[in-house]
């Protein structure tokens, strides 16, 4: 890796052999879908609950498709022990991991392409219209658990560093380093631990993360700013033991009633986050309108969106508090019968700026103050992941910029996203240096996380060709 930037006549308006890159991922393409679709195929949910030898097959698929691109010097499937967990005399191993690495020459720079291999529960399958792990091609879209998030990244920079060798040979001066998560689904336990047992295989002048969106169909994005996440579990309890909800209803708060009354102080009248001590962050966001809201989310009609501000705004740069579950009696089981304990899964996100961990403190604190009635809070399995702002000044943005403008045609929006990747205040922490590009390949209808995910291979295409010509115009940066 180099000690400094690298520079050559600021960034040309066309990429060196421009024409052979094209070509090479145009050719190439079929191929890459076929392969998309192998990886999709396999359940690799990284969830407890489900069979974690999915999950060892998803790695070493994504191992064999690296090895096959020839380039790499080392390319291995390896575990990291989860955080805590480093002292233990068996430590516990967070899910395995795809390494690659071929070290740079001549002065060029190392690029870190990150990506990760597991997915999300798939849900019901009768919320899905084809099978969430049999890819189905419908139209423009290929649909599949993973066919978006993330194995299309994944994807996109196998076939990236397929067409770069296509066209310009293997013999590249580019250093190059790949890592495939595991376990992005599920919390990146091992995460900060494999950073540090493989920093040296893992530097890199810039990063990218290939685990976001784009504008729209026709528009590129590079992501700038991303909100935090704050998500734990809140037991309420009013009653030692469950009574007749007749006998003595009125007399008595249930724990359903309490659990009511406190989570609606969250929020005030329009919708807004009610919680003293969590913060907004300040910035631009481009014109979207309710009609792109509503269409981009499908909000019922008469159902009227909430918060105050532009709505970009509301999604971008301030928080949000969402009940994500309740463990409570459901319907078919429901008795006349006072509830005397409920369990919700809190999940919020935490404005770029904030700490997660302040953020936490200020929800419980407004919780505390808040419990009606004198009802008995329980909080565990407290989660968190700190806020990112990206810095646009660098010379690995400004070639993203060139590339991704060559590639689709357009110049690239610098856009938020309200979810979170708590990650890559890790990647921040242990390569203070790097650059880091949070790119991605999804559109405003993938519905990643959601049944009937997607990918759009239009938005794909582009995305595979605006990486390699972002690889090549690396493998061309010249020492000062």
């Amino acid at each position: 890796m180099t000690d400094s930037l690298l520079t050559a006549a600021g960034s040309a308006a066309t990429t060196p052999k421009a024409d052979e890159l094209r070509a090479a991922v145009e050719a190439g393409f079929p191929s890459t879908i076929a392969d998309l679709t192998c990886l999709v195929k396999i359940p690799s949910v990284s969830w407890p609950a489900f069979d974690p030898a999915h999950v060892h097959a998803s790695a070493e698929a994504v191992a064999e498709l690296v090895r096959g691109l020839g380039v790499f010097d080392l390319v291995d499937v390896r575990r990291a022990p989860v955080a805590g967990a480093e002292d233990d005399a068996e430590p516990q191993l967070g899910a395995p991991a795809v390494i690659a690495h071929r070290a740079a020459r001549n002065g060029r720079p190392t690029v870190l392409l990150y990506a990760h291999h597991d997915v999300q529960p798939p849900g019901k399958d009768e919320d899905w219209d084809s099978a969430p792990f049999e890819p189905t091609l419908r139209g423009d879209r290929l649909y599949g658990r993973g066919a978006a998030d993330d194995k299309a990244g994944i994807m996109a920079h196998v076939a990236s560093i397929r067409a770069l060798t296509e066209a310009l040979g293997p013999d590249l001066d580019l250093g190059i380093a790949v890592f495939i998560e595991g376990e992005e689904e599920y919390l990146s336990q091992s995460f900060g631990n494999f950073l540090r047992e493989h920093r040296e295989l893992l530097a890199a002048d810039a990063i990218i993360v290939a685990d976001s969106g784009n504008w729209d169909l026709e528009t590129p994005a590079i992501t700038v700013a991303l909100r935090g996440a704050v998500a734990f579990n809140l037991r309420i309890d009013t009653l030692g033991h469950a009574s007749h909800s007749g006998m003595f209803g009125g007399a008595v708060p249930d724990a359903m009633f309490a659990a009511i009354r406190l989570l609606d102080t969250l929020w005030d009248a329009d919708g807004a986050v009610a919680v003293e001590g969590l913060t907004s962050a300040d910035f631009e966001t481009p014109e979207y309108d309710e009609a792109q809201l509503r269409a981009e989310t499908g909000l019922l009609d008469g159902v009227e969106p909430v918060g105050r501000d532009s709505i970009l705004s509301r999604i971008w740069a301030k928080p949000s508090i969402t009940i994500t579950g309740i463990d409570a009696p459901d319907i078919a089981n429901a008795s006349n019968t006072l509830v005397p304990g409920v369990k919700v899964r809190v999940s919020a996100r935490v404005a770029p700026g904030q700490d997660a961990r302040e953020a936490y403190e200020a929800i419980r604190t407004h919780l505390e103050a808040n419990a009606p009635f004198g009802a008995r809070l329980t909080f565990d399995d407290v989660d968190t992941g700190q806020p990112f702002l990206v810095d646009t000044t660098g010379w690995a943005v400004a070639e993203t910029r060139a590339a991704m403008a060559e590639a689709w045609g357009r110049e690239p929006v610098e856009m938020g996203v309200g979810g979170s990747i708590p990650f890559i205040a890790e990647l921040v922490d242990e390569f203070p240096a790097a650059q880091i590009l949070v790119t991605g390949v999804e559109d405003p209808d993938s519905r990643a996380h959601s049944p009937n995910e997607s990918l759009h291979l239009g938005v794909f295409r582009r995305s595979v060709l605006a990486e390699t010509l972002f690889l090549a115009r690396l493998d061309a940066r010249t020492t000062e």
